[in-house]
């Protein structure tokens, strides 16, 4: 089959969406079938770029900027991505029909394009579903129900409508589709996030003993530093933690709470926490190949459910997760049940800063849950059992 993907962010992109698509078209092609990428780029200097990338096609298509763009001004963008992607990859399309649409979401707004596209091509749909979106931003205090959350809920619905099924990203999310009468009108099942087995060479850049960290228990968090996973979280974590000697907090990533977190951490002068701004993905693997434990947060008001993709990484290179989850959440579950990580209900600042000083007092304990980790992403999160779970349908 060829096979289009779609997706907001595609390598070199550091955000962790980039990452889970390429592997995905990577497995794709190994498997035997042809490969076509379709992705904006806002520094592009044409409407369209093509380049053959290790056997995949991608197409990039100029568009507006959605990455660290202010909000109103994001918000514009991706409403309107979904037309240009159109516009200008049209006639490509005509000439290079797919048999087969995967794309991801965010954005909400690939509705549009995906039913052109299936309408052009005559083939079928399949929605990798990682944000439901308005709702956890409902849930977060974020945006309120009204006229903008009606149309935000009304692209929501427009996007469902044309997949053929919906792959959400853990058990917990069937409940959304249950609660609001959805699963009777779509295709619904449980995809989890993946990734690659075994990564391409790593270079070894020394990052502990470039910032100081050698004596250090360094609790890593990578990725995006936004609303919905309440960072202040980890802040509080770290300054209960600031006369604890080994105690370090690394924080690699961008997002809209990113300047206002560095602003509280040198007034409160803690040295304990330092925010690093993203880097590309061969160093981001490399820091997480040199640190000892992965940070999760997110916002215990988000009533939906999140498998954060940084997760992945911290369980290939063994780390164990410390958490700070929702209430309800099914990461808990698992990682409790699987031995992997240390995971407690966000507010809950007490138990949090207890599982912190367990993971720092005892390096069996982080071995042995590193360990389990692993094994995890062995047998649930690989690319090979999500791109096989994919093609079961439309081979």
């Amino acid at each position: 089959m060829r096979i289009l993907l779609i997706s907001v962010y595609y390598l070199p992109s550091t955000k962790s969406c980039a990452k889970l698509m390429h592997d995905l078209a990577a497995e794709f092609l190994q498997l035997g079938h042809e490969v076509i990428v379709l992705t904006p780029d806002n520094q592009l200097g044409s409407n369209l770029k093509v380049s053959d990338e290790n056997g995949i096609e991608v197409v990039r298509i100029k568009a507006g900027k959605i990455d660290q763009a202010p909000k109103i001004i994001r918000a514009v963008n991706e409403i309107m991505l979904s037309a240009i992607l159109w516009r200008k990859s049209r006639e490509f399309f005509k000439k290079h029909r797919c048999d087969l649409v995967v794309w991801y979401s965010p954005s909400i707004f690939f509705g549009f394009l995906v039913k052109k596209l299936k309408q052009l091509f005559g083939c079928r749909s399949y929605l990798i579903l990682r944000d439901i979106f308005p709702q956890w931003a409902v849930d977060a205090g974020i945006l309120k129900k009204g006229l903008v959350y009606g149309y935000f809920r009304k692209k929501e619905m427009e996007q469902y409508g044309v997949a053929d099924i919906i792959g959400v990203q853990s058990p917990a999310n069937l409940d959304y589709f249950r609660e609001n009468g959805l699963d009777k009108k779509h295709r619904l099942e449980v995809l989890y996030n993946w990734t690659k087995l075994k990564e391409d060479n790593i270079r070894f850049y020394g990052y502990r003993q470039q910032l100081g960290l050698n004596d250090k228990v360094v609790f890593f968090y990578g990725g995006n530093i936004g609303m919905a996973q309440d960072m202040n979280n980890i802040l509080r974590l770290a300054e209960s933690l600031k006369d604890e000697p080994k105690a370090y907090f690394l924080l690699v990533g961008d997002g809209s709470e990113a300047e206002r977190l560095k602003t509280i951490i040198e007034r409160k002068k803690l040295m304990n926490i330092v925010i690093h701004g993203a880097v590309d993905q061969e160093r981001y693997l490399a820091m997480l190949s040199e640190f000892d434990v992965g940070l999760i947060s997110l916002d215990r008001k988000l009533k939906t459910q999140n498998f954060p993709g940084k997760m992945l990484g911290y369980m290939y290179y063994s780390m164990p997760v410390l958490a700070s989850v929702n209430p309800g959440n099914d990461l808990k579950i698992m990682l409790e049940e699987k031995c992997a990580g240390l995971v407690s209900f966000n507010g809950n600042d007490a138990q949090l800063r207890e599982d912190a000083l367990r993971l720092i007092k005892d390096l069996g304990l982080r071995r042995r849950l590193g360990a389990n980790a692993r094994l995890l992403l062995e047998n649930t999160f690989s690319v090979s059992r999500s791109a096989g779970q994919i093609l079961a349908h439309f081979q």
